[in-house]
C-alpha cells in the first residue's frame, strides 16, 4: 500500500511538469493575495534622549555666559558655519548692544520626531539702559550619534536677527557731572566739563630778559613751584613745544594782557573734563582714563562707547554711576544692507549728578602749597564726624595730564614712571610704622588691663635693660639729653619715654596679656580699612608670638603698618570721647540748586570704643601735656599758639636709617560755629616728629581756624610761608 501511494505522488509530479512545459492544456492558476506591509516601528519619548534636559543645560551655560561650553552642543553643520570665535563674538555683541545685565529662560513646549526636535522657549533680557526685553523663539535640534545637537542660528538670541539682520545701539551721552568742594562759591568747581586753555612754551623763543618773570607767572597761575616749572623744560630742545599746565578759559581771559607780553608762551584752547588749579586734592578727585581693552565689554554693557574715558581713581571712579548720568539709547534692527528694519527700544538720556565733597578747598590748597618738596601726607578730619576736610598727598599731580586732547602719552609716561610715585595716595594708601604715636594705643591697653594706673611711677632711664640680652636706647640718650628720671604713666606719654613703654609691653606679655596691645589697636581702627569712598590700604597689626616683638610693638615698631587716614581717625576717637566713625568725602550728591539724592546728615559709627572714661581722660591729659607742658615733646612748637590742643609726636625707625616723622592731634575748643578737628601728619624719612611734623600740624590748625588767612608761622623748609628755603630751590 505504501508503495502505491509513493507511485501516485511521483505520477502527479510528472503531470505537473508536463503542464509547465506547455505540453498539456492550461489550467487556471491561482494567484495569492499581496501580504500587507508591516507598519514602521513607533518611537516614544522614552526612546530618545531628554530634549528638555539638554535645553536646560544649554540655557544654564548661557546664563553663565560660558560660550565655549555652549558651543559643544552645536551640530556638526552649525560648527562648520560658525567658528567658536564667531559664535562667541555674536553673543557678546548682542549682549553689548542690548546693554545686557542678565539673561533668563523659560521652556514653553517641544516637538519630537525620530531624528529631529524643536524646543520653544521664552528669553528675557534685563538691561542697563532699555529695561526688560522678552521674546519667544525656537531651538532646532538634530540627533547626532544618539545625542541631541543644536542647529544654532542667530534667531535663538532674538527672532529679529533672521536673514542676516543685526543690532545697532545709538547712544546719547550726557555731560559729565561736576565735583565741588564744600566751600564752593559761585558754583566754582574742583572739576567740570568746561572751556580751558593749555599753556605751552617753546624754549628757543623765550626772551632771556623775560624768563624769570615768565617762570614766576607760570608757577603762580598753574599752582606749581618755580623749580617745578623750570624742570619741565630744562632738557627740552629749543624748538620743542612743552606743556606747562592748564588753566580755565576764564582765568586765561583775566590774565590775557600778561600772557600776551611773554615771548615763547602759547595758548591751546580745548573743551573737556578740566581739573581747576591743576588739581585741588587730585588724589581725592582722581582722574579719567580711556577704557582699557580688558574692560571694554564691561563698559559697553553699561552703555559706553569704547573710545570714551571713565573714572580711573578717586571720586571719579567711585562716583562714576552718578557723574556719568544716564545714557539715552535707541536700539535698531538693521538688515544686511544697513537699512533700518525696526526700532526695538528707546530710552531718554538723563543729566548727570554732581558731587559736593567735604573738602575745604582753601585749607586743601594751602596745605598742598605747604608741603613744598616734602614727601608725605596730611589728613584733616572733623573730630566728631570724621568728615574729611583736607587730604594732602605729596608729591601731587595734575589730573589734566591724562587728557589725550591736549597732552601726549610721553607726559603720562613720565608721570607714571616718576620715582616719587605722585599718583600714589600717601594719605590713604601709604602705610608706615607709626613710631611713638602708637604709644597712645599701648597706654590704653596698659590701663584697660588694670595692670597699670595713670599715676603709676616708673624710672625713665637713658637705656632699658629689663630684657636679658638686649639693651634699648631712649630717644633722649641718642640725642645727648639727660634721662627723664621718675615719670608717671601720663608723664611717660608726654615725654614719649621708650623705656616706660617697653616696660609696659614686657609686663603685659609676662602677665598673660599677650593680645591686649593689638586688640586695642584694632579697636581704634588701625590695621583695617576705614571704609572711605576712595582707594585705601589696610596696613598691618599683627599678633606677636614672642616677648621681644611684643614690647617693640608697644613703642610703635615691630611689624606695625598704618595709614595717615587711620591715624587721624583714631586721634579723632580719642578726642571725641571714644566714637570711631567712618571717614567720608561726600557731602551731597544731586543737581545743584535742587534737593539732593544723598546728603550727609549724621556720621556713620563704626564702633564706640570700650576704653573706660577715666582711662580715656588720662590719655587725653597726656596728649595735652605733649603740647602745653613745658616738658612736652612738642611744647616748643606751640609756645604762643592759641587754642585748646592735644597731640602726640612720633619718630618711626626705618630700614634706610632716617626715620619717618609723625604727628597726630586734635582740638577741643568746642566752638559751635567751627567744629573741632583731628589731624595726622606723616613725612617720609622726614626726621624727628617734633621738629618736622608738628609744625605742619600747627599750620593745618591755624589755617582751619583762620579760614586760611593765618599760616601759623613758617615751616622748617620755608623761607617764608609757602616759599622754599634758598638751599632747597
Amino acid at each position: 500500500m505504501k508503495r502505491l501511494i509513493f507511485l501516485f505522488i511521483i505520477f502527479s509530479f510528472l503531470l505537473s511538469a508536463c503542464n509547465l512545459n506547455g505540453n498539456t492544456p492550461a489550467v487556471e492558476t491561482i494567484i495569492p493575495e499581496d501580504t500587507p506591509t508591516l507598519p514602521s516601528p513607533m518611537v516614544s519619548r522614552d526612546d530618545l534622549p531628554n530634549v528638555e534636559e539638554l535645553a536646560n543645560e544649554y540655557f544654564h551655560h548661557w546664563v553663565a555666559e560660558d560660550y565655549s561650553a555652549m558651543y559643544e552642543y552645536l551640530t556638526y553643520p552649525a560648527k562648520t558655519t560658525y567658528s567658536l570665535e564667531d559664535f562667541t563674538a555674536r553673543h557678546k555683541k548682542t549682549a553689548a548692544d542690548l546693554t545686557m545685565k542678565t539673561v533668563s529662560f523659560q521652556l514653553l513646549s517641544n516637538l519630537l520626531s525620530t531624528n529631529a526636535a524643536q524646543v520653544s522657549y521664552r528669553i528675557q533680557y534685563t538691561t542697563n539702559l532699555i529695561g526688560n526685553l522678552e521674546r519667544d523663539t525656537l531651538m532646532n535640534l538634530q540627533l547626532e550619534n544618539g545625542e541631541w545637537k543644536i542647529n544654532w542660528d542667530p534667531v535663538m538670541m532674538l527672532p529679529e536677527l533672521a536673514d542676516g539682520n543685526y543690532l545697532e545701539l545709538v547712544l546719547t551721552i550726557p555731560t559729565r557731572g561736576n565735583i565741588y568742594s564744600s566751600d564752593a562759591s559761585n558754583n566754582y568747581p574742583m572739576v567740570a566739563h568746561t572751556d580751558a586753555v593749555s599753556l605751552t612754551i617753546i624754549p628757543g623763543k623765550i626772551n632771556p630778559s623775560q624768563e624769570d618773570d615768565l617762570v614766576a607767572f607760570l608757577a603762580g597761575i598753574t599752582n606749581q613751584t618755580i623749580d617745578g616749572v623750570k624742570r619741565k623744560y630744562a632738557y627740552a630742545q629749543p624748538e620743542w613745544s612743552v606743556a606747562i599746565g592748564d588753566i580755565s578759559a576764564d582765568l586765561a581771559a583775566e590774565n590775557s594782557s600778561t600772557i600776551d607780553k611773554f615771548d615763547g608762551l602759547y595758548l591751546q584752547p580745548f573743551k573737556s573734563r578740566f581739573y581747576y588749579d591743576n588739581g585741588i586734592a587730585p588724589h581725592v578727585t582722581g582722574y579719567m582714563l580711556g577704557i582699557s581693552a580688558e574692560n571694554q565689554e564691561k563698559y559697553q554693557r553699561l552703555g559706553y562707547k569704547v573710545d570714551e574715558t571713565v573714572g580711573a581713581s578717586g571720586l571719579e571712579l567711585w562716583g562714576e554711576k552718578y557723574l556719568a548720568g544716564t545714557r539715552g539709547a535707541d536700539l535698531y534692527v538693521k538688515d544686511k544692507e544697513g537699512r533700518i528694519v525696526t526700532k526695538l527700544a528707546s530710552t531718554e538720556a538723563k543729566p548727570a549728578y554732581s558731587i559736593t565733597t567735604t573738602i575745604d578747598s582753601r585749607l586743601q590748597y594751602w596745605l598742598q602749597r605747604s608741603m613744598g618738596d616734602k614727601v608725605g601726607a596730611v589728613v584733616v578730619l572733623e573730630r566728631d564726624t570724621s568728615r574729611v576736610l583736607a587730604m594732602v598727598s605729596s608729591p601731587g599731580f595734575d589730573p589734566n595730564i591724562f587728557n589725550p586732547l591736549i597732552h601726549t602719552h610721553y607726559e603720562v609716561s613720565d608721570l607714571i614712571q616718576d620715582s616719587q610715585k605722585p599718583l600714589y595716595n600717601r594719605a590713604s594708601q601709604g602705610v608706615y610704622a607709626p613710631g611713638s604715636i602708637f604709644k597712645v594705643i599701648s597706654m590704653a591697653a596698659a590701663l584697660q588691663t588694670g595692670v597699670f594706673t595713670p599715676d603709676r611711677v616708673y624710672r625713665c632711664d637713658s637705656q632699658w635693660t629689663e630684657y636679658q640680652g638686649w639693651v634699648g636706647d631712649n630717644w633722649t640718650y641718642t640725642r645727648g639729653f639727660a634721662s627723664d628720671g621718675d615719670l608717671t604713666l601720663v608723664e611717660g606719654l608726654m615725654r614719649s619715654c621708650n623705656p616706660w613703654f617697653w616696660h609696659i609691653g614686657l609686663t603685659l606679655w609676662n602677665d598673660g596679656y599677650t593680645t591686649s596691645i593689638p586688640d586695642e589697636a584694632f579697636t581704634y581702627g588701625l590695621g583695617a580699612k576705614t571704609g572711605i569712598e576712595i582707594e585705601e590700604f589696610e596696613g598691618a597689626v599683627n599678633y606677636p608670638d614672642n616677648a621681644f616683638d611684643y614690647f617693640q610693638m608697644a613703642i610703635g615698631q615691630s611689624t606695625l603698618q598704618i595709614s595717615a587716614l587711620q591715624a587721624a581717625n583714631f586721634a579723632a576717637a580719642i578726642g571725641n570721647g571714644g566714637y570711631l566713625h567712618r571717614p567720608t568725602l561726600i557731602d551731597r550728591i544731586g543737581f545743584m540748586g535742587e534737593d539732593p539724592i544723598f546728603a550727609f546728615t549724621e556720621p556713620e559709627l563704626i564702633r564706640q570704643v570700650d576704653t573706660l572714661p577715666e582711662n580715656l581722660e588720662a590719655i587725653q591729659d597726656g596728649m595735652i601735656r605733649v603740647i602745653r607742658n613745658p616738658s612736652g615733646t612738642a611744647a616748643f612748637q606751640f609756645e604762643r599758639f592759641p587754642g585748646k590742643l592735644a597731640g602726640k609726636t612720633g619718630t618711626a625707625e626705618t630700614s634706610l636709617g632716617k626715620p619717618h616723622a609723625w604727628f597726630i592731634g586734635y582740638t577741643f575748643n568746642n566752638d559751635p560755629d567751627k567744629p573741632d578737628i583731628a589731624v595726622a601728619v606723616i613725612l617720609e624719612y622726614g626726621g624727628e616728629g617734633s621738629e618736622m611734623a608738628a609744625p605742619l600740624f600747627r599750620r593745618a590748625v591755624s589755617l582751619y581756624f583762620s579760614n586760611a588767612d593765618d599760616p601759623g608761622g613758617t615751616l622748617p623748609w620755608e623761607k617764608r610761608p609757602y616759599e622754599a628755603l634758598e638751599e632747597e630751590e
